[in-house]
């Protein structure tokens, strides 16, 4: 598929893979609707597009995808100024990593669910009407390791991206005989913003080895890659294939391996911590 002159729509475009997928989108010569809240972040990078010389327009469009009145909003304006919607990257989404005692019922738990599983619906359902007219769409969704592999202190999360992984799987064999496409793409560790607001507090400090981390830009080439050539799912970097294929095939042994090496150990160090403390005021 060429991609020069096709209207895409990016959510989550002002940081992370939605930055990087929109860039490359406007190398490619694409017509690229960047959404996002943060609208000074959106309104310099659809700059940088346009001056690309690869004939790349933007448009700028301030959403919060938990909210449907924005995401209305934001078809209506994509429509208005292009007249037709090729491809939608449903981005926009956010982790709170703690345990699930832990997690603010408001903030962190209706907020994930809101903007990571009723976002991608939401946007998707106001885009499918324009895409069925047309006989055609891209339909792209970022999942995560999370949609196939539930670990501690990613409940939240892990539920969400297994919300779109089946979202995602159910509508594929819906919208095929409209020509509409639809891929899920499930990146491991990728170096972006997510952690700085994930409010993660491992006392183990136990993290993705660093071979296995992805930069943004690359998993924003993968998206482009998926337009030209749809799959139905794709897990990047391959190695954390293995991890999915041994939590789907051999559960128990995740299951003790996670335990033994993770939750114990960080549970301990929490208590340690908690007891420290509690010293300190006694005294």
């Amino acid at each position: 598929m060429d991609i020069k002159g096709k209207v895409v729509i990016v959510t989550g475009a002002s940081s992370g893979i939605g930055e990087a997928a929109a860039r490359e989108f406007g190398r490619e010569g694409a017509k690229v609707i960047l959404a996002a809240r943060r609208v000074d972040r959106l309104q310099s990078l659809a700059q940088e597009i346009e001056t690309m010389g690869t004939g790349a327009e933007s448009l700028v469009v301030q959403a919060d995808l938990s909210k449907l009145e924005d995401i209305q909003k934001l078809v209506s304006q994509a429509l208005e100024r292009f007249g037709r919607i090729d491809t939608l990257v449903n981005n926009a989404g956010f982790g709170r990593l703690d345990w699930l005692e832990n997690l603010d019922p408001v903030k962190d738990i209706q907020a994930q669910i809101d903007v990571n599983v009723m976002g991608v619906i939401q946007t998707t359902r106001q885009v499918l009407p324009v895409m069925i007219r047309q006989r055609s769409g891209s339909i792209i969704n970022m999942c995560s390791m999370a949609g196939l592999v539930g670990t501690p202190t990613y409940t939240i999360y892990a539920a969400s991206k297994h919300a779109v992984h089946g979202f995602s799987e159910a509508l594929r064999r819906e919208v095929k005989p409209w020509g509409i496409d639809v891929s899920l793409i499930y990146p491991g560790g990728v170096v972006t913003e997510f952690g700085q607001h994930a409010g993660i507090k491992r006392k183990t400090k136990a993290t993705t080895p660093k071979f296995m981390l992805l930069t943004a830009e690359q998993v924003g080439k993968a998206v482009v890659k998926l337009v030209r050539r749809p799959r139905r799912m794709w897990i990047i970097p391959w190695l954390w294939s293995v991890t999915a294929f041994m939590n789907r095939f051999l559960p128990g042994f995740v299951d003790y391996t996670t335990i033994t090496r993770f939750t114990i150990p960080e549970r301990e160090e929490e208590l340690k911590a908690k007891t420290m403390d509690s010293g300190n005021l006694l005294s």
